[in-house]
């Protein structure tokens, strides 16, 4: 149970600094570059919080592909993506209280829940192949890194660090394009109370996280990790890259029936 209410508290701080940041100091002067600082910072400081306790997801694809990759129980996977997500949508109920609050005549006129959620297709933005390729990038780029800063081979005490930075650099190349997914529950907090085009966006975004993140870190566990440094073809690597390439079929199958839809 302390575990869940760790990986509850440390999904709330980071939809609270996703939704503070995003809905207010972007428009007062922030801009993208206040909004992907504050959302790695509050993942660097909610892993160090709380980590300890329930190793510090905080996000339900991240928790997904530490089982995939063999490294957490899939038997409580469920409980903490219920904790993940219930945590962002708290985050995002108290600010869309604090929005209304909000009485107007001010000098800045504020974002909307609609404006931060994840979208595509929409006049002035990107088509639905750009996201695509976006959170194909960013999600491999981002499970690359947690695969790797959690290794036993790496530097210990350093994994929130590399994760928390990481997020903050995604964040900064993503969000132009999609608003940065990189997390179903930050996605789906402020979706809820966007409604509208944000509900679809959010389901495909989520689905190709999803897929990205199960099958690709099963397969770059075998890749890399479990199957050492050198470059030899071994059952491993050759299993990995049947697997990567099994990831990238499935995204693009998911791809089709999304732009078909």
């Amino acid at each position: 149970m302390r575990a869940l209410a760790a990986e509850f508290i440390g999904t709330f701080a980071l939809v609270t600094a996703t939704c503070g940041s995003a809905l207010f100091s972007a428009p007062s002067g922030g801009g993208l570059i206040g909004v992907s600082i504050a959302i790695g910072l509050s993942v660097l400081m909610m892993a160090y919080a709380v980590g300890h306790i329930s190793g510090g997801h905080f996000n339900p694809a991240v928790t997904l592909g530490l089982v995939a990759g063999g490294r957490f129980d899939a038997a409580k996977a469920p409980g903490y993506i219920v904790a993940q997500v219930a945590g962002g949508i708290a985050a995002a109920a108290i600010f869309a209280v604090i929005l209304g609050g909000y009485t107007g005549g001010g000098k800045v006129e504020f974002n909307t829940f609609a404006a931060i959620s994840n979208n595509y297709g929409e006049p002035g933005g990107f088509n639905a192949l750009a996201a695509f390729l976006m959170e194909v990038v960013i999600t491999a780029l981002f499970l690359i890194v947690i695969m790797g800063a959690t290794s036993d081979n790496a530097p210990a005490g350093f994994a929130p660090l590399a994760i928390g930075v990481a997020l903050m650099v995604l964040h900064l190349v993503s969000i132009p394009v999609t608003n940065a997914s990189l997390n179903p529950a930050r996605s789906t907090a402020p979706a809820i109370f966007a409604g509208g085009m944000a509900i679809g966006g959010l389901i495909l975004l989520i689905g190709w996280a999803f897929a990205l993140y199960y099958h690709l870190c099963n397969g770059i566990r075998h890749l890399f990790w479990d199957a050492g440094v050198g470059l030899e073809l071994g059952p491993a690597r050759a299993s990995g890259m049947l697997v990567v390439l099994a990831a990238v079929a499935l995204t693009v199958v998911s791809a089709v029936v999304a732009f078909a839809a």
